[in-house]
């Protein structure tokens, strides 16, 4: 057993640095991105709604927008600077247009912008249209846009994998980006220091799902349609949000649906002016997080029960889940994914290590134990053992078999070695079978002596009647076939008598033994007397005694039972009772008689 709790014990430290190894390297390769990233909008998910920012709309050209105006995108250019003129009367702190309008159209309606734009002086326009050297081609280029009072910047969001919009960036194309420059027209300081993680973009903070950010229909604005005092002190972002018009994406928060482009660059504003409130957190919190969660399982297995480790370690993989929930409500975002994929793999593992430890064990103790144990009861009989594979002791009532070969020794002395073993091997397999079959359990082989108990270590209300009909087919047509077999082999003419002997009672089983060799064994007094009965057939025309105690335990009573005498027990101070059965009762040869002070005795 030491032996395989040490195999055991190796396997699990190879199974936690394997994980161990396997996690950090998945962590530091950014094998599990994309999955990890979809645990960040989890996060986002369990977190719920927040309060939308109070500073921050957005005008959208939405589906109402063009069912009122009744015109085709790109609108004129004018109508885009009448809005400017409506958001600027109304208050607005920073106007930032999401549309493109690097290309020159109709003088009259590029002018119209440009007029609108200087009169604002607070606009900010969004391009993806961005030269070598971080210029743009924006209503002319940089030093009109200077001459207005305005300012181009990149309105550019980076894609996580599936397209997905979670971070931005300070810089593009060393070109500013929308979000960035809004937030500074608005009294923001932006420090581009801020923007310090490794591939320098930050998480946007999403108040919440799409339509999360008030909005207004341009239409609505275009029109003066709006309650005064609606933009006051507000920053307002224009653009596209009609899904027809492509300028929607996923985002952590949008689920199966979409998030217009104007509605993300509001967030990341919001996310900038509220100084970029989620952090990730440090890497050796993260490596912390997978090493402990990857050696949990191993290495609480090789102290604890497979089932208590695995609880455990499940405790522990829950309480980093909810650690990394309320971390991120806090502000800060730990990897989620590798720390709790390892553990559940180094879980995985250990059981694999004890399925493999305890299968093979296993196989091998029921091959052990079908040797002495019927076949269907093998099962049974594995489901009461202990960690280490031990049948513990129980106290069962059952009946105690002891049989023997009446003089095989002297027969013996005159056989080479390896022809007595064969005839023993013949005659022990016989007997063995008649037991197995009829739900004995196969103790031990004492010589040409045989020791069963019937009702141990599976309770059977109907031990006697097993025990007594196994008793029945060895002395009837088991014996027959093995004296057969020595006629044939010209071995013994005249055949074997036995001499078998019944006694049930309480009887108390398990394995004895050490950690190198065990034994099934049953003890007690009910196994000394069937003992001591057996040896008093020596010498009397029964080859059978049966204890009244076994009498009195048939379920179903055999009427042909034979009452032999009440006979003292070496043992016991009250005489028993015994009985025999008619086809058990004979006289012995004289050779058995001259053989019966010589016979081995059990």
């Amino acid at each position: 057993m030491k032996k395989r709790r040490r195999i055991r014990m190796f396997l699990l430290l190879g199974v936690a640095a394997v994980t161990v190894a396997l996690g950090l390297i998945a962590y530091s390769a950014d094998w599990f991105e994309r999955a990890e990233l979809d645990t960040v909008d989890l996060r986002f998910g369990i977190r719920g709604d927040e309060d939308p920012p109070k500073d921050i709309v957005v005008v959208g050209v939405d589906d109402d927008t063009f069912s009122d105006l009744r015109e085709q995108w790109p609108f004129p250019r004018s109508m885009h600077g009448k809005v400017i003129d409506r958001l600027k009367a109304d208050g607005a702190k920073v106007i930032g247009y999401d549309v493109q309008f690097t290309e020159p159209t109709e003088p009259d309606e590029d002018n119209a912008l440009i007029e609108a734009t200087g009169n604002a002086g607070n606009v900010v326009f969004a391009t993806t249209e961005v030269e070598d050297d971080g210029t743009t081609a924006v209503l002319g280029g940089e030093e009109l846009l200077r001459e207005l009072r305005a300012e181009a910047a990149n309105g550019i969001l980076p894609d996580d994998p599936g397209g997905v919009k979670r971070r931005f960036e300070y810089s593009f194309d060393k070109l500013k980006l929308f979000s960035v420059v809004a937030a500074e027209h608005a009294g923001t300081k932006v420090d581009p220091k801020d923007f310090d993680s490794d591939d320098g973009t930050e998480w946007i903070d999403f108040a919440g799902e799409p339509g999360s950010i008030p909005e207004i229909p341009f239409s609505r604005v275009l029109r003066g349609q709006f309650r005064p005092g609606t933009f006051r002190n507000k920053i307002v972002v224009v653009g596209a949000t009609a899904p027809v018009l492509k300028d929607v994406f996923p985002t952590s928060t949008s689920g199966d649906e979409v998030m217009s482009g104007p509605e993300v660059q509001a967030h990341a504003i919001s996310t900038i002016r509220r100084g970029l409130p989620l952090q990730p957190a440090a890497g050796w919190i993260n490596v912390l997080a997978i090493v402990l969660l990857a050696l949990s399982a191993p290495l609480l297995s090789v102290r604890l029960k497979p089932g208590v480790a695995i609880g455990i370690a499940l405790v522990l993989e829950l309480i980093w889940f909810a650690l990394a929930v309320v971390l991120f409500n806090a502000g800060w975002i730990v990897a989620m994914l590798i720390p709790l994929g390892t553990g559940l793999v180094s879980m995985v593992a250990a059981l694999g290590v004890h399925y493999f430890t305890e299968t093979r064990e296993r196989r091998r103790t029921r091959a052990l134990f079908a040797r002495f144990v019927p076949e269907n009861v093998v099962d049974q009989v594995l489901d009461r053992t202990d960690d280490d594979l031990r049948l513990g002791g129980v106290e069962r009532e059952g009946t105690v078999m002891f049989s023997d070969l009446r003089g095989f020794t002297s027969f013996a002395e005159s056989l080479p070695v390896t022809r007595v073993i064969e005839v023993l091997n013949r005659y022990l397999g016989e007997m063995s079978e008649a037991i197995l079959d009829h739900g004995g359990t196969l103790v031990a082989y004492m010589g040409d002596g045989i020791m069963a108990v019937f009702g141990a270590p599976i309770e059977q209300p109907d031990h006697a009647d097993r025990g007594l009909a196994a008793a029945r087919e060895m002395l009837g047509p088991r014996l027959a076939t093995f004296n057969q077999y020595l006629r044939d082999e010209g071995l013994h003419d005249d055949g074997f008598r036995m001499g078998v002997g019944l006694n049930s009672g309480p009887v108390m089983s398990g394995n004895v033994g050490s950690e190198r060799r065990l034994e099934y064994t049953a003890i007690g007094d009910t196994t000394n007397t069937a003992a001591r009965l057996e040896g008093m057939t020596k010498g009397t025309p029964h080859m059978l005694f049966i204890a009244e105690s076994t009498k009195d335990m048939l379920q179903n009573p055999v009427d042909e039972m034979i009452f032999v005498d009440e006979f003292e027990v070496r043992g016991r101070e009250a005489k028993i009772r015994l009985w025999s059965l008619p086809e058990a009762t004979d006289a012995p040869t004289q050779a058995e008689a001259a053989a019966a002070g010589a016979d081995d005795t059990p």
